[in-house]
């Protein structure tokens, strides 16, 4: 459960409770320029100043600024740094390590254990870094690292073009990117960070500054590999990200449904036996609820006939009802996104990937704990892998290790209502209860985490999310962030040889 509630945040704002903020720092006084740490002294920094739009706990927008999309966690930052270009992101990184002040990355406010946030310390937030420049002759699209999902497939659907990304659009570009990124376009175009060739990176410089660097295949390219699946708050913060894009015209989107759970061990069995192996313009994913089986499938430049005839085992399975659409890629994604302030306040989920089917006994527990769920919003989701792009690396490699998976999944339960302090309360030790147990029910059939839904409280963290990649990222953590300044609470530690 949340140790603070949102009524406590309320109380905490009206009485000014951050001014433990020790007004004194927040009021520097020499600003670090974007492009270099201007003149300083052996290996410190002159004293920074904190710039772009900077919200503090008397601030009358403290509540919302302050909040994630999980309102499970709720943190009281010292202050909030919302950057309006890379010197502010310069500025406020030196700021908080002159002060030895804690410091948190954030840029959509999705990090699922509430670690995008931080208690007396300073959120460096990037959320209004929009900038986009598309030059559709090479293909090659640079964006600001504040874009979420939905505005960068937009953006590129005015062009015809496209990138991986996840499925909820309110999601940072730059959070799912750097934790790997999949979704219905990952079999097609590779994983979210493979279309990354570039980023600008503000990391820590000498003894309590910061300066930015630019980074690609030839340029820093051991930390382009470490961003491509583990650059979420590990080695500094990214600015903007360059990706190399794909046309991309129109998609067939299908979604079906069976009702109840009659269909489950049929519908899931040939799912994971056909899509996964199928043409890879096909991503699908999978979803038990507690009162039906969703199947969504888009087949990228494919028609009706063609997207039924590759889900026709699954489709054959029961009477499901079906739609087919066709459209562009951006008007579909739009068409399938549900408004956050519909959507339940608190959520849990539990990562995992699988290289080898689901057996009956298997399938028999999702559908014991669905029909055991703590709330309506309790699913079970899939992501189709298999014989995809995803399978080969980019230039230069990326430490995004589970490309041999079959599908990922993973157990959520979302519960409680938004704008509605302490409501899910009651609900929340049963939600966490269940997940801790229904991911331990399915321990003997999956292998390794997603970093992007991190898995709190697991055992060996470090291999299960980047696998043999670890070491390495350890040393290329030693080398750009050798004081650690980047950390929190399953974040990279530097090697110490």
């Amino acid at each position: 459960m949340r140790d603070l509630s949102r009524r406590d945040l309320l109380k905490a704002t009206a009485v000014g409770a951050g001014a433990v903020a020790l007004p004194s720092m927040i009021a520097g006084s020499t600003a670090i320029a974007a492009d270099g740490p201007g003149p300083f002294v052996g290996d410190k920094f002159p004293p920074a100043e904190l710039t772009g739009r900077i919200v503090r706990p008397q601030s009358p927008d403290y509540a919302d600024a302050s909040i994630g999309w999980d309102e499970l966690f709720v943190h009281y930052p010292l202050v909030i740094v919302f950057a309006q270009e890379t010197r502010d992101v310069v500025n406020a990184l030196t700021w908080a390590r002159q002060h030895n002040v804690a410091l948190r990355v954030r840029s959509g406010r999705h990090s699922l254990e509430g670690w995008s946030n931080v208690d007396n310390g300073i959120v460096i937030d990037v959320s209004e870094l929009k900038d986009t420049h598309i030059d559709t002759a090479s293909r090659i699209a640079r964006v600001g690292a504040g874009l979420n999902q939905s505005e960068a497939i937009t953006a590129l659907g005015e062009y015809d073009l496209a990138a991986t990304t996840g499925t909820e659009g309110t999601v940072g570009l730059s959070g799912a990117t750097l934790g790997g990124g999949f979704g219905f376009l990952t079999r097609y175009l590779g994983m979210a960070c493979d279309n990354l060739i570039g980023a600008e990176i503000v990391v820590a410089a000498g003894a309590d500054g910061a300066k930015v660097l630019q980074v690609d295949p030839w340029n820093h390219p051991d930390l382009l590999w470490a961003l491509r699946g583990a650059g979420n708050g590990n080695f500094g913060i990214v600015t903007s990200l360059t990706y190399k894009v794909a046309p991309l015209k129109s998609v067939a989107y299908v979604q079906a449904t069976w009702e109840g759970l009659d269909d489950l061990h049929g519908v899931f069995d040939s799912w994971q036996r056909s899509a996964p192996f199928a043409d890879p313009r096909l991503g699908s994913q999978l979803e038990v609820h507690p009162t039906e089986v969703l199947l969504f499938g888009v087949l990228a430049e494919g028609s009706e006939a063609e997207a039924r005839k590759l889900l026709a085992p699954i489709l054959s399975v029961g009477n499901p009802t079906v739609t087919v659409q066709i459209g562009g890629w951006s008007e579909t994604y739009a068409g399938f996104q549900i408004p956050t302030a519909d959507e339940p306040a608190n959520w849990k989920f539990f990562s995992q990937f699988t290289r080898d089917p689901f057996p009956e006994k298997a399938i028999s527990i999702i559908r014991a704990f669905m029909e055991d769920s703590p709330s309506a919003d309790s699913n079970f989701f899939t992501q189709a892998f298999g014989t995809g792009a995803q399978r080969q690396e980019p230039f230069g490699g990326a430490a995004f290790p589970h490309r041999d998976a079959l599908f990922y999944s993973e157990p959520g339960a979302g519960w409680g209502t938004r704008g509605e302090p302490d409501s899910g309360d009651a609900v929340t030790p049963i939600a966490q209860t269940w997940i801790a147990e229904f991911s331990q029910a399915l321990r003997p059939y999956v292998d390794g985490a997603y970093v992007n839904v991190p898995n709190i409280g697991m055992a060996e963290w470090e291999t299960a999310y980047w696998g043999r990649n670890f070491e390495r990222l350890r040393k290329i953590k030693a080398e750009y962030d050798p004081h650690n300044v980047f950390q929190y609470e399953q974040s990279i530690p530097p090697a110490t040889h």
